[in-house]
C-alpha cells in the first residue's frame, strides 16, 4: 500500500512539474513578445504593466487548466496548487536576482492573487 502512495505523489508531483513548466514557458514567450512591442511602438508604463498582468493571468490560466485536466480530480484545487507554485517560485527567483523583495507589499499581494486566481480559473474550466 505505501508503494502505490509513493508513486501516486510521485505521479503528482510530475504533472504539476509539467503543468509549471509550460506555464513558464508560456511566461518566457509572452514577455517576449511584450518586449518586442515595447520596442516597436514605445509603449508607456501603465501599458506594459497590463500586459505583465495579463501574462500573469494567462499562463496560470494555462497551467491550471493543464494540471486540473492531468489530474482529473479536484481540479480548482490543483490550479490553486499551480498558482501558488508558479508565485513561490517568481518570488524566489527575484529575491535570488535582486537580493530583496522589491515590490511594495500591495504589489506583491496583488501578483499572489492574480496568480492564484487565474490558476484556479484554469482548474475550473479543465
Amino acid at each position: 500500500m505505501k508503494q502505490f502512495r509513493v508513486n501516486a505523489w510521485t505521479a503528482c508531483a510530475v504533472r504539476m512539474m509539467k503543468a509549471l513548466l509550460v506555464s513558464y514557458l508560456l511566461t518566457g514567450f509572452l514577455l517576449l513578445f511584450l518586449a518586442g512591442l515595447l520596442y516597436k511602438f514605445r509603449l508607456d508604463e501603465p501599458k506594459v504593466q497590463i500586459g505583465i498582468i495579463v501574462t500573469y493571468i494567462l499562463s496560470c490560466f494555462v497551467g491550471g487548466f493543464l494540471a486540473g485536466k492531468m489530474m482529473k480530480s479536484r481540479r480548482f484545487l490543483w490550479g490553486v496548487m499551480l498558482g501558488l507554485s508558479y508565485f513561490l517560485i517568481m518570488a524566489l527567483v527575484s529575491m535570488a536576482v535582486n537580493r530583496e523583495l522589491q515590490s511594495s507589499s500591495s504589489g506583491l499581494i496583488t501578483s499572489f492573487l492574480l496568480c492564484m486566481g487565474g490558476g484556479m480559473l484554469g482548474g475550473m474550466l479543465s
